[in-house]
């Protein structure tokens, strides 16, 4: 992979990996249409690497605190209130998507891959569920009313994103909104319950790639990748957050219409 198309993936990744519109989607259709070459094991270590920087960055003050309820509540201190229990919770919530993205991850990517006329028809779809949640939900509760029926409930629709053109964080913030949440604390719990399966699939993917080693000819553009991906992650999680406090998620439920309509388009006529 050249640098340009590292550069381009890269930013793609970041942008679409946090904002509700679908990065598998994204990664799958763009470069499909384009015809670029695939990106390969090098290059998904680069993406998901960025992301979980990305993240971690914008929310570190949130990671030392769930540490440390975490561990309080290991050492006997007590699940008392909301922030001692919220990292059971994510913990819990991220157990069925990693059971179910260790046994179908790869069926489900070689089926999706071959078939962009399912990418897009999706994107339109879970977009329009999108727009009822964000139109029906209440949105009347904040974080401290997560429970772990909640997080386990967020936690399975979290198991739709393994299907390109659901996204990650649009299904889990369409779960929570579906609840009672309001917009800022579905964005936010989405994010803090996507940080163990970005950084899982980060690790077993840099030790996958540990164990084949890095080709010269792609040092570059993996480190173009993590930081293309790293920047415009940071200021997608920043965007997003900024937005649900003012706005609708209509803007994004717009986008996938559009996308998804596009992409049925270039599907039939290339």
């Amino acid at each position: 992979m050249d640098p340009f198309h590292a550069a381009i993936l890269g930013a793609l990744q970041g942008l679409t990996e946090v904002l509700p519109i679908s990065s598998s989607a994204h990664l799958i259709l763009f470069p499909t249409f384009l015809k670029w070459p695939e990106s390969g094991i090098t290059f998904d270590v680069a993406l998901h690497l960025g992301t979980f920087i990305a993240l971690s960055l914008y929310f570190w003050q949130d990671i030392i605190e769930l540490i440390g309820n975490f561990a309080g509540g290991l050492t006997g201190r007590g699940l008392h209130t909301p922030s001692n229990r919220l990292p059971f919770y994510i913990i819990a919530g991220t157990i069925p998507a990693a059971l179910v993205g260790k046994t179908l991850e790869a069926p489900i990517e070689e089926i999706f891959r071959k078939s962009p006329l399912l990418i897009a028809v999706l994107l339109i779809v879970f977009g329009l569920i999108l727009a009822f949640a964000d139109t029906t939900g209440a949105k009347r509760w904040k974080m401290d009313r997560i429970t772990l029926k909640f997080a386990l409930i967020i936690g399975l629709a979290q198991c739709l994103a393994l299907i390109p053109g659901v996204s990650r964080s649009g299904i889990t913030i369409t779960a929570a909104l579906l609840i009672g949440f309001n917009r800022e604390t579905a964005a936010r719990f989405s994010f803090l319950l996507s940080l163990p399966i970005v950084a899982g699939a980060a690790l077993l993917k840099v030790g996958h790639l540990v164990k084949t080693g890095i080709p010269a000819n792609e040092v570059a553009p993996l480190l173009i990748g993590i930081a293309t991906s790293a920047v415009f992650g940071f200021l997608s999680v920043a965007f997003l957050l900024k937005l649900v406090q003012r706005s609708s998620l209509y803007p994004f439920v717009w986008y996938r219409l559009v996308a998804g309509s596009m992409a049925l388009v270039l599907v039939f006529i290339l």
